[in-house]
C-alpha cells in the first residue's frame, strides 16, 4: 500500500512539474521570442504612450477618424460579449435604426447622395401638426408603444433623470394618479415614470423632443442641459424607424451591415473595407479642412490607404477585404494632420 501511495504522488508531482511549470514556460519563452508583440497583447506605443491594441476595439466618434462596428459591451475589454437580441426584439431593431439615421442618404432622386436627416425632422414636425390636439402627439405614442424604449432615455443621462424628476415636482396630480394604478410601487424611480412623463411631456411642448444641449456660464464653464427642440441627431435617431416605415417606398444607399451590427465579442477592431469606402467622404472633408488641402486630392490619398492596409484572412483565400480601425486612423494622423 505505502509504495503504492508514494508512486501516485510522485505521478502527481512530475505531472504538476511538467503542466504548472515546464509547459507554461516553454510557451512563455516561445511567445516572448518568436511572437514577443502578439504575446504582450499587440499593444500600440505612441511616443512611448500605449494608444491601444491592434486586438482589441475602441471607440473614435471625430469625424476625422474611421470609427469601429458597434459594440454591445461599450468597447470594454472586461465585459465582451453580444446583446443576444433575437430578430423580433425591437431593442435591436431600434438599436440599428439609430445608427442608421444618421448615415441614411437617398439611392434616386432630385436628393441622391444627400443625408435624410433633415427629413426626418420636417416629417416629425408635420406629424405633428397633423395630429388634433385632442389625440396623443407622436412622442406620446412612441412612448406608449416602446416604455422600455422611454425607460431607457431616462436612464441613459443623468440629466435625463434629473428632468424628470423636475417634472415630477410640478406635476403631481399625475405622479399620484400613476401610483394608484401601480399601488406595488409606492416610491417609483424616474425611469418608472418614463411614460406617463412623455405623454404629459407630448402636451405641454407639442411637436418638439426633449434634447441635451450646452451652453457657456458667467465663470467661463460649459453647461449641459435639457429643452425641448425641435430639430437634432435625437429626433433623427429616435423616429428614423417610423419615417422609414412612414416612407417605404423611399430608395435609400445600402448600409454595410458591419456599421450598424455588433460582433459576437462586442470588441473586433476591423471593420470592412466597404465600410470604410463608406465612411470615407465624411474622414476626408474633415480632414481636407484641417489640413487646409485639396479635398479631392485628400480623398484620393486616403482611398489608397485604405487599400493598402486592406487585407483578407488567410491572405485572401477566404471572407472579404478587411481595415483595422486602430492602424488605420493612426496612419492618418500621421498623414494627415494639421
Amino acid at each position: 500500500m505505502k509504495r503504492h501511495i508514494i508512486a501516485n504522488l510522485w505521478l502527481l508531482l512530475l505531472t504538476l512539474l511538467v503542466c504548472s511549470v515546464l509547459y507554461p514556460a516553454v510557451l512563455w519563452v516561445i511567445g516572448q521570442t518568436v511572437f514577443t508583440q502578439k504575446a504582450n497583447g499587440s499593444l500600440v506605443e505612441v511616443d512611448g504612450k500605449v494608444v491601444g491594441s491592434m486586438l482589441i476595439a475602441q471607440p473614435f466618434t471625430k469625424d476625422e477618424f474611421f470609427w469601429p462596428r458597434p459594440s454591445s459591451a461599450s468597447y470594454n475589454g472586461a465585459a465582451s460579449g453580444a446583446s443576444n437580441w433575437g430578430a423580433s426584439n425591437y431593442l435591436l431593431r431600434d438599436r440599428v435604426a439609430r445608427a442608421i439615421a444618421p448615415l441614411a442618404k437617398y439611392k434616386s432622386g432630385t436628393k441622391k447622395g444627400q443625408l435624410v436627416g433633415t427629413d426626418i425632422e420636417a416629417w416629425f414636425a408635420e406629424k405633428e401638426k397633423a395630429t388634433p390636439i385632442s389625440e396623443p402627439g407622436i412622442v406620446a405614442r412612441w412612448a406608449d408603444d416602446h416604455s422600455t424604449l422611454a425607460q431607457n432615455w431616462v436612464k441613459a443621462d443623468k440629466l435625463n433623470a434629473d428632468y424628470v424628476t423636475s417634472w415630477k415636482a410640478r406635476h403631481a396630480a399625475e405622479v399620484d394618479a400613476w401610483k394608484k394604478d401601480n399601488p406595488d410601487i409606492s416610491n417609483p424611480k424616474s425611469e418608472d415614470l418614463a411614460v406617463i412623463f412623455f405623454k404629459s411631456y407630448s402636451k405641454e411642448y407639442r411637436g418638439t423632443w426633449p434634447v441635451i444641449n450646452e451652453r457657456k456660464t458667467a465663470d467661463g464653464k460649459t453647461e449641459r442641459f435639457v429643452e425641448p427642440g425641435k430639430t437634432g441627431s435625437d429626433i433623427r435617431a429616435v423616429f428614423f424607424d417610423m419615417w422609414r416605415q412612414d416612407n417605404p417606398n423611399i430608395e435609400l444607399v445600402e448600409i454595410p451591415a458591419d456599421m450598424v451590427m455588433t460582433s459576437g465579442s462586442g470588441l473586433d477592431p476591423h471593420i470592412t473595407l466597404q465600410n470604410a469606402l463608406y465612411q470615407l467622404d465624411r474622414v476626408a472633408a474633415k480632414r481636407a479642412e484641417m489640413t487646409k488641402r485639396d479635398l479631392v486630392q485628400v480623398k484620393k490619398d486616403i482611398e489608397a490607404l485604405l487599400h493598402e492596409k486592406a487585407e483578407a484572412p488567410l491572405r485572401g483565400l477566404v471572407g472579404v477585404e478587411l481595415v483595422n480601425v486602430l492602424e488605420v486612423n493612426l496612419a492618418l494622423s500621421s498623414r494627415f494632420s494639421p
